[in-house]
């Protein structure tokens, strides 16, 4: 039999907030073991967040030297380059992790791990042979994966997902991509840039469908004017081919799109199957996650889950603050998962960042709101950097100067959002950003012009 190695917490997957809780656990002089099948450091660092912005920005330096020269053209992409740079990057942050585990001496437990019993974890170690692993405390951070949708011929056709997308040394001369939300449409503009001829199908009737009806519009003019066909409200229904050499996909209004690859960008499902979790007592809800309360505790004892196979938005800085919510509830805090305000940027160009409520879900909540809107051709700074696409938007309460929410397409909008989240954190009225003295000519001084135009209260 097996013997059982125990510890006093025990981590299964090594995601951002679980490497992070582990990693602090572990310099306070705690008995901490974490068991990942591979990815050191998470999906983030090797194969979603770090690699995906390392080949935008590629794309984006590739495209702006093409701006500078008219005698640039796509093939002369040297994608085995580009690739080189993502894995550079991706590999130095791989090693200061695994230095990171080293350091707080986390036993990295490399294998697939499963429960046999609840705070019991069974692990199929990569280099063969067994462990067996059990925690006063365990906490579940395995993620989630790209949904592959179910449509006839998709599978066999072994279609690129974002992972292998960004593994590739080769740039896709047709490119057909699968769904129109976050992933589909950096990768969809990033390929553009690098050279593919690239066309979204999107079975929603807009791209990034649950942002407010003007930010898809916008979204959707600056692909076509870029030169990406976009086709809205139109389903796949077979698919034909091999992805990497020829493909056809017959869509259900008849037409048949012809390619070289197919990208999935479909969303993404938890990472739940095989892992034991009824064994451990733990349930799942209606969309495969795992059931939480605020506080990140499953439905059996001490145990918790991490990140987005807990339903946590699916950004690594959401995962990150529930390692806050985690670290706080072990050091006898309070802090939880109820009202955290979590910022959603997309990096393609023009870029998007939110805040809060945006208009569509104002209206769901009832919510009655001062809506006050700029297009950046208003904003200095995008005129003298000649990005003028986009526009910056503020909800805010009807009857008092409460800010509620924030949307910018546009150059820097993560960073401008950056600066309303944090107004709205401390509580100020929109008059405080208004009013404030922004250095000229700044992106975010449009803040300014923005908030002078802001209609009076209802009661007022």
């Amino acid at each position: 039999m097996t013997e059982i190695e125990r510890y006093e917490y025990l981590f299964l997957g090594g995601g951002k907030g679980g490497k992070t809780l582990a990693m602090d656990l572990g310099r306070a002089g705690k008995r901490v073991a974490v068991v990942e099948k591979g990815l050191i450091g998470g999906s983030c660092i090797n194969i979603a967040c770090i690699p995906s912005k390392t080949l935008i920005q590629g794309a984006r330096n590739i495209q702006a030297a093409r701006a500078m020269s008219s005698s640039m053209t796509p093939g002369v992409i040297d994608m085995a380059a580009v690739q080189k740079r993502v894995r550079q990057v991706v590999s130095e942050m791989v090693d200061i992790n695994m230095q990171g585990f080293t350091r707080a001496h986390v036993d990295l437990v490399l294998g697939r791990g499963s429960f046999v019993a609840p705070r019991r974890i069974e692990v199929e170690l990569n280099g063969g042979g067994r462990r067996m692993l059990e925690g006063d405390r365990v906490f579940i951070n395995t993620g989630t994966t790209a949904s592959v949708p179910d449509i006839p011929g998709l599978r066999a056709a072994n279609p690129l997902t974002h992972v292998e997308a960004l593994q590739t040394d080769q740039i896709p001369e047709k490119l057909i991509v699968i769904g129109g939300g976050y992933v589909g449409l950096e990768m969809a503009q990033a390929f553009h840039r690098l050279g593919s001829a690239v066309t979204i199908v999107q079975q929603m009737p807009h791209l990034a469908d649950k942002e407010d009806r003007d930010v898809s519009e916008t979204i959707e003019m600056a692909f076509k004017e870029d030169g990406i066909t976009v086709l809205t409200n139109v389903k796949a229904r077979k698919i034909e081919g091999l992805s990497g050499q020829s493909v056809a996909v017959t869509l259900d209004n008849g037409d048949t799109l012809n390619g070289s690859h197919i990208l999935v960008a479909a969303g993404r499902i938890p990472v739940t199957a095989g892992l034991g979790l009824d064994v451990a007592g733990v349930e799942l809800d209606e969309r495969g996650m795992i059931k939480v309360d605020e506080r990140l505790a499953t439905t059996a004892a001490d145990t918790f889950a991490i990140g987005e196979v807990a339903g946590t938005p699916m950004f690594t800085h959401a995962s990150y603050d529930d390692y806050r919510v985690l670290k706080s509830q072990l050091t006898g805090g309070s802090q939880t998962t109820h009202d955290r305000l979590v910022p959603y940027a997309m990096f393609i160009d023009p870029e998007l960042g939110r805040i809060g409520l945006n208009e569509t879900e104002a209206v769901q909540l009832g919510i009655k709101v001062r809506v006050v809107k700029m297009p950046m051709l208003a904003v200095p700074r995008a005129r003298t950097n000649g990005t003028t696409r986009g526009f910056m938007k503020m909800l805010i309460d009807a009857s008092s100067d409460k800010i509620l929410g924030f949307t910018m397409l546009g150059a820097s909008a993560g960073e401008v959002t950056t600066v309303v989240q944090m107004a709205m954190l401390a509580g100020l009225p929109y008059t405080g950003v208004r009013d404030a003295i922004i250095a000229h000519p700044l992106i975010s001084e449009g803040l300014n012009t923005l908030l002078l135009q802001v209609p009076p209260p209802d009661n007022a």
